[in-house]
């Protein structure tokens, strides 16, 4: 595996910005090895936000097209900005990776992600790689996670199993076995991350748009009846290949969550309704791992928003225990960086030909180099 210099930009189902990482690989004793040169976050405007979200709930044709080509402008300049803060020019960078935004995922039937590659190739003139998801599908797989063979090769422990936890607005976990093991990886989407518990800020507390540092729910008191209720919710029952986005847990899921908390307990206070979906974010991502991880894993390394949520934190840590949390950064690089450079790693596989799948995951009929290039 060669030295390259690649660009990975993510907008996830949180819908709160873009992720830009310029990351060279490389590789040590014939393993990968990634390094982050720089990170750039765009935040998005409230406008931009609610445009993004909209998009789940029946935008025109008209809208979501322009929608493409806008958010390809905005992806393109993030490309640029984190280029320049990595010391860079354009030249040096063998090609941008994009994630895109999703604004439809009904695997195994398809899946849909925005941001228009041609626009951020004619931004940038750096070849550009997207639409990983779609191949997988098209192979009777999930299309997620797809981070899965990143954190197997880029993010495995040295001897023991470990679990990845990202708490996006979805949170996915890949369970990876140590350095070198030749056993099978288990990946799949457990649940909500973020996307309820901010959903659930923006419709209670106007003008915020997450809870700052997990104030609001370390001033509350979850509802158990409210989270044993939701965790009925056939999704998490159902065996793993799987995944899921806001389709499932989209604006009227929430609307339900908060019904039921003011119907479980009359006079809640808007901290005692987030620190209920805080609850039950942590105690869905403990529910799957109880119900399908038999690997022996050793520590849990969690990254993602939801990583910076102390509330969160100590709601996942207590659900979990004895099994140590730890935070990405705290082992590697900025976790906020951790989906951009999974994604700029897929594009590397690609231009290497190599599969960016892991069938055992997603549950595809077999491997698949992912991806479709747009040159400069």
């Amino acid at each position: 595996m060669t030295d390259d210099v690649l660009v990975g930009l993510m907008s996830g189902t949180s819908a709160d910005g873009i992720s830009a990482a310029a990351v060279r690989f490389g590789a040590a004793n014939a393993l990968p090895r990634a390094k982050l040169l720089a990170y750039h976050e765009v935040e998005y405007s409230i406008a931009q936000r609610e445009r993004l979200l909209r998009a789940l709930d029946g935008a025109s044709l008209a809208n979501l097209a322009r929608l493409d080509f806008e958010l390809g402008s905005w992806l393109g300049d993030a490309a640029l900005a984190v280029i320049a803060a990595a010391g860079l020019v354009p030249r040096d960078v063998r090609a941008i990776a994009t994630h895109g935004h999703t604004i439809w995922h009904d695997a195994p039937r398809a899946t849909w992600q925005i941001g228009q590659s041609a626009v951020i190739a004619e931004r940038t003139g750096i070849d550009v790689v997207g639409d990983f998801r779609v191949r997988d599908v098209a192979a009777g797989g999930q299309g997620a996670p797809l981070v899965a063979i990143a954190d197997r090769m880029l993010f495995c422990a040295d001897t023991e199993w470990r679990a990845l936890q990202n708490i996006g607005g979805i949170a996915n976990v890949s369970v990876v076995p140590p350095r070198g093991m030749d056993a099978p990886s288990l990946a799949f989407d457990t649940g909500p991350g973020v996307a309820i518990i901010d959903g659930v800020v923006r419709s209670l507390v106007h003008g915020l748009a997450y809870d700052i540092d997990g104030a609001l729910a370390l001033r509350g008191a979850a509802i158990d009846a409210v989270v044993d209720d939701s965790l009925a919710e056939p999704y998490f029952a159902a065996a793993p290949p799987k995944s899921t986005g806001r389709e499932l847990f989209d604006r009227s899921y929430i609307a339900r969550i908060i019904d039921r908390c003011r119907a479980a307990r009359p006079g809640a206070t808007n901290e005692d309704i987030v620190a209920t979906a805080v609850s039950f974010t942590a105690r869905a991502i403990a529910d799957a791992y109880q119900r399908f991880v038999s690997a022996p894993v050793r520590d849990v390394i969690i990254s993602g928003g939801g990583a910076r949520n102390p509330a969160l934190v100590r709601a996942l840590s207590n659900a979990l225990a004895p099994l140590p949390v730890r935070v990405f950064d705290d082992v590697f690089f900025d976790g906020d960086a951790k989906e951009a450079v999974a994604f700029a790693f897929l594009a590397k596989l690609f231009f290497e030909r190599r599969a960016g799948n892991l069938p055992a995951a997603t549950g595809a009929r077999g491997s698949r180099v992912l991806g479709k290039l747009t040159p400069a």
